[in-house]
């Protein structure tokens, strides 16, 4: 049992100064103006030292698992090791909830990754899976990141979907000349950085993946509608068109990750989707790509979520960012990454706020000089995982 004071509490609605929270088991069971509950000899007392005490950070699209199997293209390394010392870093960003988003590639004619073949996928998504009955830091979850031309590995999507094992599902599209890669030259120059192919080269690969076999809208409504039998949101990535979006919508996509237009993001929302934008994106001051700036989307109220993408401690400094940068409202911020995500996939009911009777996966943040936010508490189901003390 555990009591946080002399924090700053922010809920769902308001910062709440001169209150207590008490941490019971695994739940916040009582927020109180300080003084209502008592210091007893059984409560284990934490100082947030005058920090905000916020709701642990929900991200639900990041590819960074991937980078730490693989470090290097051919360098796989051990996959427990990988996950146990990926999760030791997800505290130290306040991720207390990791959605991993495990790609699920036919291949790539530029970049081969060996982390994305079928056996190295499968180990990982039941790696994840047995963390759920073995120690463990942060509650782990697997995004299913299907590209819609890897039509042979279809059939294990639907059994990972019907195990149990998929928490999100998201159709990927990453063909050049739509989608994230609509600028042809954008796309010749990522081709050009991992490799010295010449133009020719290029546009051979260009016409061969505009020609590939995909999924068809038949096979998108099976995978969607035995999504939703077992529970699990769906996802479209990189929407760039107003009749993408509404096709993808059809099939009971509730997610638009990446939204590359300020004209599809508005028009998601317009169809009551949830629109997500990469934390990284707000730091960087817009897209690697040269599609959406997400700060100017937030400013217009057309993303409701910011995830890790690639990199995990961008999820704290882009809150932060938008409020002393941009002059946004924290409490509003705050739900980029905690109560807005949880809604999106369904898990708003146990965390993602602080209120009574739910989870207490909660963070102290403190700032070590004015624009320097970090993490100092971080509690994951009623446990305190880490406490950090900064010294002089």
């Amino acid at each position: 049992m555990f009591v946080i004071t002399n924090g700053r509490l922010i809920t769902e609605e308001v910062v709440l100064y001169g209150y207590d929270l008490l941490i019971e088991e695994d739940k916040i069971t009582k927020i109180a103006p300080r003084g209502e509950i008592k210091f007893e000899e059984h409560l284990e007392v934490i100082d947030a030292a005058g920090g905000y005490v916020t709701p642990g950070f929900i991200d639900i699209h990041s590819d960074y698992i991937e980078h730490m199997a693989a470090p290097r293209p051919t360098s796989l390394m051990n996959f427990e090791l990988s996950l146990r010392e990926t999760e030791k870093q997800l505290i130290s960003h306040g991720i207390t909830t990791m959605f991993h988003s495990l790609s699920l590639f036919k291949g790539s004619d530029y970049e081969y990754k060996p982390i994305r073949e079928p056996e190295n996928v499968r180990k990982l998504i039941d790696l994840i899976d047995q963390t759920h009955s073995t120690k463990h830091l942060v509650r782990h979850r697997f995004h299913a990141r299907f590209e819609i031309d890897n039509v042979e590995e279809m059939e294990n999507l639907k059994s990972y979907i019907a195990e149990n094992k998929v928490h999100l599902v998201s159709f990927m599209d990453h063909t050049p000349g739509q989608g994230q890669y609509r600028h042809l030259e954008i796309y010749r120059n990522t081709v050009k950085s991992y490799n010295n192919m010449s133009d020719a080269s290029i546009d051979v690969l260009i016409r061969n993946h505009q020609t590939k076999e995909k999924l068809s809208i038949e096979d998108m409504k099976e995978i969607a509608e035995l999504a939703h039998d077992h529970d699990v949101a769906v996802a479209s990535h990189d929407d760039d068109t107003l009749e993408k979006l509404d096709l993808v919508h059809c099939l009971g996509t509730t997610i638009s990750e990446f939204p590359i237009t300020m004209e599809v993001a508005q028009r998601a929302k317009e169809l009551g989707m949830f629109t997500i934008a990469g934390a990284p994106n707000v730091l960087l001051g817009g897209s690697h790509s040269g599609n959406l700036g997400a700060a100017q989307a937030i400013l217009n109220e057309s993303i409701d979520i910011l995830c890790s993408d690639y990199y995990p401690a961008a999820m704290l400094h882009s809150i932060f960012e938008l409020v002393e940068k941009y002059g946004m409202d924290l409490v509003e911020m705050m739900k980029l990454v905690t109560i807005n995500p949880a809604k999106a996939v369904k898990m708003d009911d146990e965390i993602g706020s602080i209120r009574e009777g739910k989870k207490a996966d909660l963070l102290i943040i403190e700032k070590i000089s004015d624009d320097f936010p970090v993490i100092t508490g971080v509690f994951v189901d009623g446990k305190l995982i880490q406490k950090t003390n900064y010294r002089i």
